[in-house]
């Protein structure tokens, strides 16, 4: 039987204490196709490049890392980014959904977009928008999560490979 998944927010203490995972869980991802701004050659030392300067962002108080723990082992992650313009104050970015390959379909990306509306929520946000590749099984979930979708941008970033796809935004109240 496996242990229940423990999702929580990350300070940047242990997102260094947990940068090995978390770039084992971005190197992965990548590799598996997600378009998750990253193209291939992917390096472990660009992943990590990558994780440093959310952990600074997150020590700065303009990001928040959740991560998602399997059998003690980091498996997942999710951002909300809480630095925008003066005039969005109310409203947060929801980024790098990722879940290691060998821990998905457990509930995993569920269970951390739900901590990651509840945090924001925290921290004042009432808003919060993402975008992700349409058709992808991201796009299912945040639908059946209550995202509302906005429309559809075709060509908007590419696979790791390189090729093309079309991106979905959503938004959600919270």
């Amino acid at each position: 039987m496996t242990e229940p998944i423990d999702i929580r927010s990350l300070d940047a203490a242990e997102a260094h204490a947990q940068l090995h995972a978390l770039v084992a869980v971005l190197v992965d991802c990548v590799a598996g196709g997600a378009s998750v701004s990253y193209l291939a050659p992917f390096s472990h030392e660009e992943a990590r490049a990558a994780f440093e300067a959310v952990a600074a962002e997150v020590e700065q108080g303009r990001r928040l890392l959740l991560g998602a723990f399997a059998d003690g082992r980091l498996v997942g992650t999710v951002q909300v980014n809480l630095a925008l313009p003066p005039n969005q104050p109310h409203r947060g970015e929801i980024a790098k959904l990722l879940v290691h390959r060998s821990a998905r379909k457990r509930g995993i990306a569920e269970g951390l977009m739900e901590h990651a509306e509840s945090e924001a929520r925290a921290k004042g946000k009432t808003l919060l928008v993402l975008d992700t590749v349409t058709g992808d099984n991201a796009e299912r979930l945040y639908t059946r999560l209550g995202w509302t979708r906005v429309g559809v941008i075709p060509g908007y970033a590419l696979y790791p490979d390189g090729r093309p796809c079309d991106t979905t935004v959503f938004w959600k109240a919270l």
